[in-house]
């Protein structure tokens, strides 16, 4: 005789109140016997705040939600069926925090649908700046002046707004903050159509925020020392929060040299070659200031006021680069010799505004957004170059050169974005919104050349370059959760005017265009802990507007700079196939094509031997590959973060002269990332990371890179009761993170070697005054035109 007892399960979702998942809290449900507690069972929330729990028999039952800052929900459960939960809101328990301590932990990782979370707060690496944090953080390529993920640059967001500063002060603006205040970074590999289309992933930065009333503030500084100059940062935060105001400032300033030391080669078709060899010394002193200003009128409307400056004054902003050129013969006989100086100046003043208003509905998840936005970025320089040349073993020049350049850019962006959020049910969400934006842009270069130390404007080689771009975008999306399944698509479309004019030749570009992005994100929860997804993205990326120029930036007298007014914008379509196992380990299979993509692409001139940096586009990039990552415990106090990607890629161009045919360059590569987070003593107050990564030759536009790898060793010590920490650290500490680059293909062949301070000691500090234990909440941060701001740095 056989008896069966039937089985039942209980699921839901855990959120907040303004509607957002709680991930890993504790979910306990617990037998009740006679009025008397009995066996219990538990679970905790996954990243979107799911639960569920199975294997249960009839009964009655107790269910208990908690999670650390909110007040734990409890109710009565009669089971006899499969029972789904409404979405269950867990209200913050504000004073429960007061006595919380927070000691020095190790970073971890989170994996969500379509994004991973790195979280920093209190780890080993928050005392260092935040473009150091990114540098460890999964999946982020910090190298030779770039942020790349998967190949491509990312837009970067603080708080979900977006940054608009161009790609060189985007890491200036990230060198300068302390990383004392960051809680996550978010690396979102496919944004969904909320976000803007241009760029390629998106890097939130999400930072704490204070959730008590009352004032809290914090002092930190960072030292580095390379082999040739060392390089400072220092700054203060401060957080203050009463029943409606809510307030925080940063300000830094972050002084510094740095070095750079290139060796380059070019042969040309007649057989003559140059040797040349060039110093960089660089000085700065930027300083930036970020502020938010949050006011709650009521629990349903509130009004927020962001800022973002940065400030390099011309006093503090100078560069100096000596280069000696050797000329060989045919014969590879040294023919001459010539020896440039170039001494600049530069200024830049970037200021952003963000106004934002927020209505919250009588539904819970219910509401509306406004944002209004202003950028005014200035820059102006100066350039004074002189060039000798020299016959073999002599030391008086034979012919002198100098000209000057005098170059300024004023833009200023206007955007006005709308968002709504419906919650149609507790598994259901639909989101709308609409964007305008206005970009206009006035650069001016005038060059001087010099005859018997008479100064005269160069005017073939002077212009005004005035540019206009008016986009208007609307997006839709919805998501949907089952007990197995999860789905999120949506569609942004986006309509681009733009006008460009050079005023020296009369020259007026004309150009519009539609686009569309559709998004789209499948996941399948196999059981408890496997689960496989599958997602598709199309962005797009616009060129900067320094590429735009058609100027010729003359850098010395057979070298300058050149941009294309007619440039086309790069479109992406990126297909991922991932699998998580044990939740633990994720292996993606991903497949890339990219349609005209933007390089600034190092082309030799074989008839007046000339060396030109020209921005353009080529024809096509596709890239392949598999993904690995994990994070894992290999020990109590000791964990372990891998990434390793093998891809293909392969870039397509036209050759610039002569047959303009179709060439390629592709290779196989691999990209590997090992961090080992160690915790020590009883307290858990010492905290250390090893990292280790390893980047094999790849190509990039026309270029061959080599291979390049790095060690990074940090120590992070916290003191009196977390009210102070110190860490130490050691980088790139076999200096193997220099690389050489291979330019050579039919007529073209030019090879540069590139040495930096990348190897250095650091040592950090940080300490907190005031009500410095009541801090953790998430306020985010956000980084998308303004990065299309300014000059490249070279």
């Amino acid at each position: 005789m056989s008896c069966f007892a039937q089985e039942y399960r209980v699921n839901g979702y855990v959120k907040d109140v303004n509607n957002n998942p709680i991930a890993y809290a504790n979910v306990v449900i617990t037998k009740n016997s006679e009025g008397i507690e009995g066996s219990a069972n538990g679970t905790s929330t996954d990243e979107s705040g799911y639960f569920i729990i199975e294997s249960l028999s009839a009964g009655n039952y107790t269910l208990k939600i908690s999670f650390l800052g909110y007040t734990t929900y409890t109710k009565a459960v009669d089971l006899d069926g499969h029972t789904k939960f409404d979405t269950v809101v867990l209200e913050e328990n504000l004073e429960a925090l007061e006595d919380v301590t927070i000691v020095a932990k190790r970073p971890t990782v989170k994996r969500l649908v379509d994004r991973l979370v790195f979280n920093v707060e209190n780890s080993t690496l928050s005392n260092n700046n935040v473009l150091d944090v990114l540098k460890h953080t999964p999946g982020v390529l910090v190298h030779d002046g770039s942020i790349t993920i998967k190949n491509s640059t990312p837009t970067v967001y603080i708080n979900d707004r977006r940054v608009h500063l161009s790609s060189s002060e985007v890491q200036q603006l990230l060198e300068g903050t302390s990383a004392t205040n960051v809680k996550s970074i978010e690396v979102i590999t496919n944004p969904p159509a909320k976000y803007e289309a241009e760029g390629g992933a998106v890097l939130n930065i999400v930072t704490s925020k204070n959730i008590v009333a009352g004032y809290n503030g914090s002092v930190f500084g960072n030292y580095k020392q390379g082999s040739e100059f060392p390089k400072y940062s220092f700054g203060t935060s401060h957080f203050f929060k009463t029943k409606k105001l809510n307030t925080y400032v940063n300000y830094s300033i972050n002084p510094r040299k740095d070095f750079r030391n290139n060796s380059e080669s070019l042969n040309f078709t007649d057989n003559t070659s140059w040797e040349t060899d060039l110093k960089k010394t660089r000085k700065s002193k930027n300083q930036n200031i970020n502020a938010n200003i949050d006011y709650d009128f009521n629990e349903n409307n509130s009004l927020g006021f962001s800022t973002n400056i940065l400030v390099a004054p011309r006093e503090d902003t100078k560069t100096r680069i000596n280069s000696l050129t050797e000329v060989f013969n045919s014969t590879k006989v040294l023919d001459s010799t010539f020896n440039t100086s170039n001494n600049q100046v530069n200024e830049t003043f970037n200021l952003a505004f963000t106004l934002d208003y927020t209505h919250k509905f009588k539904k819970i998840g219910e509401k509306l957004s406004v944002s209004l936005h202003h950028t005014n970025y200035d820059f102006s320089g100066f350039q004074d170059v002189n060039t000798g040349y020299f016959l073999p073993n002599t030391s008086v020049a034979f012919r002198n050169n100098k000209f000057q350049t005098f170059s300024s850019q004023e833009i200023k962006l206007y955007t006005g974005q709308i968002d709504y959020e419906l919650p149609i049910s507790d598994s259901e969400q639909f989101e709308a919104g609409g964007k305008v934006s206005n970009i206009n842009s006035e650069s001016i270069l005038n060059q001087f050349t010099f005859e018997n130390d008479i100064k005269t404007e160069d005017l073939q080689n002077s212009d005004t370059f005035l540019y206009d771009e008016t986009n208007y975008a609307l997006y839709t999306s919805y998501s949907k959760d089952w007990d197995a399944w999860s789905l999120q698509g949506g569609l942004r479309a986006e309509f681009t005017n733009i006008k460009g004019n050079s005023l020296s030749t009369n020259l007026i570009n004309n150009n519009d265009y539609i686009k569309f992005f559709p998004s789209l994100y499948i996941l399948n929860r196999l059981n408890e802990n496997n689960e496989i997804y599958f997602s598709y993205n199309r962005r797009i990326h616009r060129p900067r507007y320094s590429q735009l120029n058609p100027f010729k930036y003359f850098l010395n007298d057979n070298a300058y700079v050149t941009g294309d007014p007619n440039l086309r914008p790069q479109i992406d379509d990126i297909f991922t196939f991932g699998y998580t196992l044990n939740n633990k380990y994720t292996f993606e299979i991903y497949y890339s094509f990219e349609k005209d993509p933007t390089y600034e692409v190092t082309f030799q001139d074989n008839v007046d031997n000339i060396l030109k940096y020209i921005n353009t586009n080529i024809d096509s990039n596709i890239s392949y590959g598999l993904d690995f990552t994990t994070y894992t415990e290999i020990l109590p106090k000791w964990n372990l973060y891998a990434l390793t990607s093998l891809f293909y890629y392969e870039n397509q161009f036209f050759t610039f002269e002569g047959t303009n045919e179709l060439l390629a360059v592709d290779k196989w590569s691999l990209y590997a990332q090992i961090i080992n987070y160690f915790t020590f003593l009883k307290d858990n107050s010492l905290t250390a990371d090893i990292t280790y990564l390893y980047i094999s030759p790849l190509v990039d536009g026309v270029s061959n890179i080599s291979s390049r790898s790095g060690l990074d060793i940090n120590l992070r010590k916290t003191l009196w009761n977390n009210r102070a920490s110190i860490s130490i650290g050691a980088m790139d500490i076999f200096n193997t993170q220099n690389f050489t680059q291979s330019t050579k293909y039919l007529n073209q062949d030019v090879f540069l070697k590139s040495r930096m301070e990348n190897r250095l000691f650091t040592f950090g500090f940080n300490y907190k005054f005031g009500n410095y234990r009541l801090t953790s909440n998430k306020k985010d941060i956000e980084l998308n035109e303004r990065e299309r701001l300014g000059n490249s740095s070279n």
